[in-house]
């Protein structure tokens, strides 16, 4: 696990990708009631996205890998292999990858796109969720595989 211990003076990860598996994850950033329920809402999704056989990279971002105590919601950004057919899956599975059922059903922010449109690269692609509105840069959490 390459999870800092710390938070930087902004609350947020240090810049950089940081990979840990989804049982680090849950270690690391559970804590309080609202966390916890934040925390279940990451998980469900990470195994509905599994579930496609599709995911090719994973990426947490937003409030809820940093300080704060009560994050809204969870901010996901998945990378899916060029097969990927969305239209092929449950109903179940098809939330996660609609982006307001995913946020009004599973209480996730979801984005997505296959790995051809990932344009610059997947490094790049995936780079790209560090930067914040205001434009300075924070650090992301890609969960990988145990």
């Amino acid at each position: 696990m390459s999870l800092p211990g710390v938070f930087n003076e902004s609350g947020d990860l240090a810049v950089g990708i940081h990979r840990a598996t989804l049982a680090e994850t849950m270690e690391r950033f559970v804590g309080g009631p609202r966390r916890n329920i934040v925390a279940r809402r990451l998980e469900r999704v990470y195994r509905l996205a599994q579930r496609t056989g599709h995911v090719n990279r994973f990426i947490v971002f937003g409030s809820f890998v940093t300080a704060k105590l009560d994050p809204n919601d969870v901010d996901i950004f998945l990378l899916m292999d060029d097969s990927f057919d969305v239209e092929r899956l449950s109903p179940e599975l098809h939330l996660v990858f609609d982006h307001a059922a995913a946020q009004n059903v599973l209480g996730a922010s979801v984005f997505w796109i296959r790995r051809a449109a990932a344009l610059g690269g997947e490094d790049q692609t995936v780079a790209y969720w560090q930067v914040k509105r205001d434009g300075t840069r924070r650090g992301i959490l890609e969960i990988i595989e145990s």
